[in-house]
């Protein structure tokens, strides 16, 4: 599959993905599902100006997307990918983790690392400042698509509700948090990036890897018998029909 080079070829891209998932009955769907709901709605913002600088957004949505097109072509080819995707692409033949799980590794992969270094790569050096502002409206328009994802979700997963529970507030605003997390540290990483070249840029981004990857290690396998035996019930009462899943996630 080659690079995109515009908006909508990043939603192609990703249809062909989803296709190919729905005809295999994989998990690999899931991600990408969610994935052209938000480029779409990025697409709309930037038609209706709701970024500062509509053809620098485009810019960073292509490299962004890019990130992700190429990890995973690269794990299906058999070849090295970044561990945070290596994660991600990996727990799809797993049957014992939920569906959230598999949406937050991959948003955990592509916003903590591809964000960040899609970021410095449109906006490098003194440059990174001035996308601040739409670097933010990236994670908001996610945002918005989750009260829709939630319900897609609660459709194919009776037990979702579980978490509210856990939580002590609702799962919308549990992710909304994880987002805002997710947010502020690819910012940082932006930072850090913008200002590095050559070698130090590449081991940079080896770290930040390895600290993503954390964090998915994380989502995987959650710390406390409490949510593990929680997770357990939810991935119970799942749908097992995958496409059916992809479905109600588009």
């Amino acid at each position: 599959m080659p690079a995109a080079n515009s908006i909508e070829e990043v939603i192609e891209a990703l249809t062909v993905i989803i296709n190919r998932a729905t005809a295999d009955g994989s998990r690999l769907g899931y991600f990408p599902a969610l994935y052209r709901r938000v480029t779409r709605e990025v697409k709309r913002g930037i038609e209706r100006g709701r970024f500062m600088d509509g053809p620098r957004m485009e810019r960073l949505d292509v490299a962004f997307a890019n990130r992700y097109l190429a990890a995973y072509e690269g794990w299906r080819a058999g070849q090295y990918v970044s561990n945070c995707w290596m994660m991600a692409f990996g727990a799809a033949g797993r049957t014992d983790r939920a569906i959230i799980q598999h949406l937050l590794l991959g948003m955990n992969a592509h916003i903590n690392l591809d964000l960040a270094v899609a970021a410095a790569e449109i906006a490098p050096g003194n440059a990174i400042s001035s996308l601040q502002t739409d670097f933010q409206q990236i994670i908001k328009i996610l945002s918005e698509q989750i009260s829709d994802v939630q319900d897609a979700i609660a459709s194919v997963a009776p037990l979702m509700w579980i978490l509210d529970v856990v939580g002590g507030q609702d799962e919308e605003r549990l992710v909304e948090f994880s987002l805002t997390k997710a947010r502020d540290a690819a910012w940082m990483q932006a930072l850090v990036l913008a200002g590095l070249e050559g070698v130090e840029r590449d081991d940079a981004i080896r770290m930040a890897d390895s600290g993503v990857s954390l964090i998915g290690a994380g989502v995987l396998d959650p710390p406390g018998f409490i949510v593990r035996t929680v997770v357990g019930f939810i991935v119970r009462s799942e749908t097992r029909e995958v496409t059916r899943i992809i479905d109600a996630l588009q």
